[in-house]
């Protein structure tokens, strides 16, 4: 048998054809064939070999396994998730129709059954991608230095490029963290993984407010907004920003509760008009009047003014007032990757970062290998400059206590954290 697996048909979904036995994820050495279907294109399951199995990652979704293709020798990652057969998997069918370079790529998928009678999962092939911005970030913590300047630019360009293509497409990602943005260290190509949260938008249509990790989450879901946008992908941006330059979580709130605080810390308390905003259902309560704290004094001394310019107009409390990606794309801080003899700080050439077409949107690529030499480059928008304060119109007793804020802020809680389903 050498390895190969007994197939199944499955015929309770429309998504895939075949289950596998689930023994082939316990023996990494051997080879196991699959039946699956290309992640894009039409549906027409191919075998598909894969060895060297190991697990790389876990967590309430399943199991992250790394693999090798037999063909191709390429790494791949199986992202494996348990399948409630009655509902066709939103991850699956958002991750089909997307195809950019920096967006982690759906290479087939698969079913293979559980342990359980009728426990049937989902699994997905997708690009293996060796490192994270989150371990990049931490292994500059560690070594006590700061990560330099030119990789926050490459990385945060190439998010907001991601998140202009998804945005474009109707998709909110709902979960942008530094765990979520995929890096080769040696070509500094930023892939922006897990659509687990991703969900398409549609006016008129509720949401979860509950959605997206603690640290990174907009004010207008802890504020229990439903109808929100694709904006809480812009806030979350501009915390994976700030929290590259300043080397730990601008927001580090360790409750729901102590988040809006610290939101309010930095910003101040929003206004009245910045909480309709945020929820229309949302505006009569009271908070202490806590002013604005001055952007330079949030950031280290030496961090550019650029920089801070840009974290101003990506954390702003009004979600339409957010810059968009294209936007932010198009701000002064990433003016020097638009320089012809810009460089990694190892010599090598920038990743391919400006083939937009000429309409200004952005390319259905996989092509991120090197940089275009006949680029259509954005032009700088203006930004405030640095220092400007966010929430300037809250005004009031500066030496409002925390506690009468920890207060409110549980109130809010309370008041926004009615149960609602799932959409």
């Amino acid at each position: 048998q050498s390895g190969r697996e007994t197939c199944s048909s499955y015929q309770t979904t429309n998504l895939c054809s075949h289950i596998i036995f689930d023994s082939f994820f316990r023996d990494s050495g051997k080879v196991t064939t699959v039946v699956a279907t290309p992640g894009q294109g039409p549906d027409r399951p191919q075998e598909v070999s894969y060895t060297d199995i190991k697990v790389i990652g876990n967590g309430s979704f399943g199991v992250v396994y790394q693999a090798r293709l037999i063909d191709s020798q390429e790494m791949v990652a199986i992202k494996k998730v348990l399948q409630d057969k009655r509902f066709k998997n939103r991850e699956l069918q958002i991750m089909r129709k997307l195809d950019h370079c920096n967006i982690v790529r759906l290479r087939y998928f698969f079913y293979s059954s559980g342990e359980k009678k009728d426990e049937v999962y989902l699994n997905l092939v997708l690009d293996f991608v060796p490192e994270t911005v989150y371990r990049v970030a931490r292994h500059f913590n560690k070594a006590k230095s700061i990560i330099p300047i030119i990789y926050v630019k490459v990385y945060m360009y190439q998010l907001f490029r991601s998140l202009a293509y998804i945005h474009s497409q109707g998709v909110c990602h709902r979960d942008i963290k530094p765990q979520n943005l995929l890096v080769d260290p040696e070509t500094a190509i930023l892939k922006l993984c897990d659509f687990g949260s991703a969900k398409q938008l549609v006016r008129g249509e509720p949401n979860v407010s509950y959605i997206c990790s603690r640290y990174y989450r907009a004010p207008e879901l802890i504020f229990g907004a439903t109808d929100y946008t694709a904006n809480i992908d812009i806030w979350s941006a501009g915390c994976v920003l700030a929290e590259l330059l300043l080397g730990q979580p601008i927001f580090p709130g360790d409750s729901g509760v102590d988040q809006l605080v610290e939101i309010i810390k930095v910003l101040g308390t929003p206004t009245r008009e910045q909480i309709r905003e945020m929820n229309p259902n949302y505006t009569e309560f009271k908070f202490p009047q806590i002013k604005a704290h001055p952007w330079t004094k949030v950031f280290k001394p030496r961090t550019p003014p650029e920089a801070i310019a840009l974290c101003s107009r990506l954390l702003e409390y009004t979600p339409a007032t957010r810059l968009s990606p294209l936007e932010a794309c198009s701000h002064a801080f990433f003016d020097e990757l638009r320089q012809p003899n810009a460089r990694l700080p190892s010599g090598r050439e920038l990743p391919m970062l400006f083939n937009f077409s000429t309409t200004g949107t952005d390319t259905q690529t996989d092509s991120c290998t090197h940089r275009d030499k006949q680029t259509w480059c954005f032009g700088s928008v203006s930004a405030p400059q640095a220092g400007v304060c966010l929430g300037k119109n809250a005004t009031g007793n500066t030496e409002a206590s925390e506690e009468a804020l920890i207060n409110a802020a549980h109130t809010v809680l309370l008041l926004c954290s009615s149960p609602s389903k799932d959409c």
